[in-house]
């Protein structure tokens, strides 16, 4: 029976108490498969986060923490997900298909309310943040535990405007623990090792033999007016470092400053690393339409890069903080290959 949306509320104040109860009434071990009834405790961006069993109607609101729930095979105990930039990640797409979709961009708090959550995780802070669908303490309030992903809250300062500052480099340590707390939450812990096992090896097998230490990279995420540029430390610098080339704008700590066309001319670099989003809400989304802009503007047509023609086609997932990040690494070592620019 469909229940009305009084009686969904009701539900959820009732499955709070239920939630609270649970907790309170032991231990738990934290390492129970997903059949047991062992309640999970953990730090999460300086929270702490009590989960009473493993989730069965869980919501990722990003789809950086969706990827990583689908990767774990997870797809059957997943009630919705919410915000998408690119197609989902390749092998993903029957696991994807069985998941309601909330909204492709940011649903309300009444939409995801609706599907019945037992537990929200979100790849970004102003997803769970004033603005965003909704704050920590709404969810939590209706007992609802949620989980933001580590690596946009350490090493980061997410005040004021913008998507924040770096105060330590990323690493890929930080997703990988994401994977593993995931893993750990459902119940899932050999998923989420084989997981990691799986995504460090990709990253060895990409980077064996480069040194591109003579290398210039700039990453033009979206928006053709004011530009965003990766700044030094997320996961274009990952990428970077990785490879060990130059990001262009290594000066700047900000995950994605705006910075005109001038000085990108200005500080020209070997290759161009651009996001080729499927969403809608900026300018010069795809990279069809960024390098249409690049080949004709009179500030950028003459860049080495435009000239050359060297241009790296990234999702906007690999671009973010993400277990896509190996596929950044992975596509922006093929082109520096190809390039001849390993070296």
């Amino acid at each position: 029976m469909r229940l009305s949306r009084p009686s969904r509320r009701s539900l959820l104040l009732l499955t709070g108490l239920l939630l609270l109860t649970a907790c309170g009434s032991g231990p738990g071990s934290p390492g129970e498969s997903a059949d047991g009834a062992g309640a999970v405790t953990f730090d999460n961006c300086g929270r702490e986060v009590t989960v009473a069993a493993p989730p069965k109607r869980a919501v990722s609101l990003n789809q950086g923490t969706t990827e990583i729930l689908l990767s774990l095979g997870l797809a059957d105990r997943m009630a919705g997900t919410a915000t998408w930039t690119d197609p989902v990640m390749e092998g993903l797409r029957g696991a994807d298909a069985k998941v309601p979709r909330l909204a492709d961009n940011q649903p309300s708090f009444e939409r995801v309310l609706d599907s019945e959550p037992d537990f929200v995780a979100a790849s970004f802070a102003s997803t769970l943040g004033k603005g965003g669908v909704a704050t920590r303490e709404q969810f939590e309030k209706l007992g609802v535990p949620t989980y933001l992903s580590p690596s946009d809250c350490e090493g980061k300062d997410n005040s004021g405007d913008g998507d924040g500052s770096r105060t330590a480099p990323l690493t890929m340590e930080t997703v990988y623990r994401e994977v593993r707390e995931l893993a750990r939450v459902f119940g899932v812990e050999d998923r989420g090792e084989r997981l990691v096992s799986g995504l460090k090896s990709r990253v060895a097998k990409a980077t064996s033999g480069i040194r591109a230490g003579n290398t210039t990279v700039l990453y033009w995420f979206a928006n053709q007016e004011s530009p965003y540029m990766a700044g030094c430390c997320g996961a274009p610098g990952l990428i970077t470092h990785a490879l060990g080339a130059e990001n262009v704008f290594d000066d700047s700590t900000r995950e994605w400053p705006q910075i005109n066309w001038e000085t990108v001319a200005d500080r020209d670099p070997d290759v161009l690393v651009l996001g080729d989003l499927t969403r809608k809400s900026q300018t010069a989304e795809s990279a069809a339409k960024k390098i249409a802009f690049l080949e004709s503007n009179p500030v950028t047509r003459n860049m080495t890069a435009v000239r050359e023609k060297r241009y790296v086609l990234l999702s906007g997932q690999a671009m973010n903080p993400t277990i896509r990040t190996v596929e950044g690494v992975e596509k922006v070592a093929t082109a520096l290959r190809r390039y001849g620019l390993d070296r």
